[in-house]
């Protein structure tokens, strides 16, 4: 399942978005414009564009010049983080071409990210409800940050537990799917019934794109065209190992951990561990999992009557729980 239907539906306003991002991006120094243009030619689906979009016509009917202009914020604080997260994973490519701190360092790339993250706020501050979405922006760049700390606590230890794992996939993926969702809400001033619902739908919708993630790590080889176990090389423990440990003999989950905690001196434990998951159907309990997020996302929408952004909006949550990358 594909796209396209909502790429037909709102191409023209997801063109516009990326016109307001190149505009609020605009710089006469021209090393800053050749960098901006080179990540925005390397932009992802826009799927959190496309969800403040989707949210503001699933709860009026119609989309205005502040719904765009949320729409853009959104996509810049997200690749502003991403230009941050390179620098922490030391990530030399993304969406497979060269990071910027592979090509320019560390230094430029954080630069460059605040950057982006002034001009996200820029853009929240045009609008008509300007304390109320900044502060929602706040929330998620207080999440991120939180998550990340949290998870690299527990990595380093390898204690991280189920209830940390859906803390941490919340901070650093669902609450940026929340915040996209209820600015749309917001920028068509949607009753409380409505935007709550949106709250709904985009936390169940960003948690299962997470565990999705989470789910192709395991099975990088065979459908997303690179090595499984990214994760594991940096000691991280998710859905897909919770499964296992749920079906394993007692005493298994502790050695697992403990074989966990080699990986840095030993990398060829996470084959270990990837047939061990695979061996006690982690990746099936974890889809299982999947599944019933994506029902809590889809029964959030029925808040809504039936419309074209509706009926977008289901297909959008069947394209995170079924894509392949």
């Amino acid at each position: 399942m594909g796209l396209s239907s909502v790429l037909e539906y709102i191409g023209a306003d997801l063109k516009e978005v990326a016109s307001i991002m190149r505009r609020a991006l605009s710089s006469d120094i021209a090393l800053l414009n050749s960098t901006n243009e080179s990540i925005l030619s390397n932009d992802g689906k826009m799927m959190r564009p496309m969800i403040t979009i989707l949210s503001a016509l699933a709860c009026s009917g119609e989309r205005n010049p502040d719904t765009l202009s949320y729409a853009g914020a959104v996509e810049l604080l997200h690749n502003a983080t991403l230009l941050h997260d390179d620098v922490v994973d030391c990530s030399s490519t993304r969406r497979g071409k060269p990071t910027v701190v592979s090509l320019m360092g560390a230094g430029p790339s954080v630069l460059i990210g605040d950057y982006w993250l002034v001009k996200a706020v820029d853009l929240v501050l045009s609008g008509k409800q300007p304390l109320r979405v900044a502060r929602l922006f706040s929330k998620t760049l207080s999440d991120l940050a939180s998550g990340e700390m949290l998870q690299l606590q527990c990595t380093t230890s390898c204690s991280t537990s189920l209830k940390e794992y859906y803390r941490i996939i919340y901070s650093k993926t669902a609450t940026l799917f929340e915040t996209s969702g209820l600015v749309g809400a917001i920028s068509v001033d949607a009753d409380p019934t409505k935007e709550q619902a949106i709250r709904e739908f985009t936390y169940n919708l960003g948690m299962a794109f997470q565990i999705k993630d989470d789910i192709l790590d395991y099975e990088g080889g065979e459908k997303m065209g690179k090595p499984s176990g990214q994760d594991l090389k940096e000691q991280k423990i998710t859905l897909p190992l919770f499964g296992a440990f749920a079906s394993a003999e007692p005493g298994k989950e502790k050695e697992i951990r403990s074989l966990l905690c080699t990986v840095t001196e030993n990398p060829s434990v996470i084959g270990t561990i990837i047939s061990f998951v695979k061996e006690y159907g982690g990746i099936a309990w974890a889809e299982k999992v999947l599944g019933e997020w994506v029902d809590k996302a889809l029964a959030s929408l029925r808040t809504f009557p039936e419309s074209k952004a509706r009926t977008l909006l289901e297909e959008l949550t069947l394209f995170v729980s079924q894509r392949s990358k």
